[in-house]
């Protein structure tokens, strides 16, 4: 793996001072939404209410690259009791931009906190997706961003992961192109992470579709990751359990 290649997404996190939005917003929208012990790491009180349909628009993009987005976030639908609906215009719950730097998203009701996400700007973007970028990179990123907007966080912040970090060689790498993030930004991405207080979680997925590649100089133990294209079994189980499908009703 190419340690000077490697894309991160960028955490996108509300402001102290608006959190207290965030949390009212995140009621509001699923008074149910309570930590329990779920096998993927996932912030809590982000969640939306389960059958929720969120709609999505572009502001900009080319329409090949627009299509390719929509295909593959509509998978997650095939495990969690939610769907996207893709609507025309700038007024939608997520909204996506390929013109600003790097891939982020915010995470799960985050989205609905204007005070940060202003009206008519993105809560998500997909900065380094074009025509000609193969479909497993497709697959990797947007999959990946809506698993955000879902609510999930990275799994390498996961606090029952235990990565041995060699922070010098990831600041080095991680510091240039194509990232050129200073070391607080890379401080807060990839070193910290979240509280147990403030996560739901068990073990450590290295398959998940939330974690991060990172290559064996970037530990001190040489672990490495590579890249995950699609959602892991766990993934799957996890957001299945979060958005549960709706029972079938008996007409006996």
């Amino acid at each position: 793996m190419d340690q000077q290649r490697v894309r991160a997404c960028i955490d996108r996190v509300i402001p102290p001072e608006l959190q207290a939005i965030a949390r009212a917003k995140a009621t509001e929208e699923n008074p149910a939404n309570a930590p329990t012990a779920f096998e993927m790491a996932l912030v809590t009180g982000k969640m939306w209410k389960p059958g929720r349909t969120l709609t999505v628009c572009f502001l900009d993009g080319e329409a090949s690259v627009r299509a390719k987005v929509k295909s593959y976030a509509a998978q997650w639908s095939n495990w969690a009791n939610i769907k996207f609906q893709f609507v025309d215009g700038a007024d939608a719950i997520v909204r996506i931009s390929f013109e600003q730097e790097g891939s982020w998203s915010a995470i799960g009701t985050d989205a609905l906190v204007t005070d940060y996400f202003k009206k008519n700007e993105p809560t998500m973007n997909f900065g380094w997706l074009k025509p000609e970028t193969d479909d497993k990179e497709y697959s990797r990123v947007v999959l990946h961003e809506f698993g955000h907007a879902l609510g999930c966080i990275h799994e390498h912040q996961n606090p029952a992961g235990g990565i041995k970090w060699n922070k010098e060689a990831v600041y080095r790498a991680l510091g240039g192109p194509p990232n050129n993030w200073t070391r607080a930004q890379i401080d807060h991405n990839m070193f910290e992470t979240y509280s147990r207080n403030l996560t739901q979680f068990t073990e450590f997925d290295p398959k998940s579709i939330m974690l991060y590649a990172f290559p064996k100089e970037w530990t001190l133990d040489g672990m490495e990751m590579t890249e995950n294209d699609t959602p892991s079994d766990t993934d799957k189980r996890f957001i299945a359990a979060r958005y549960p499908k709706t029972p079938a009703v008996s007409t006996v």
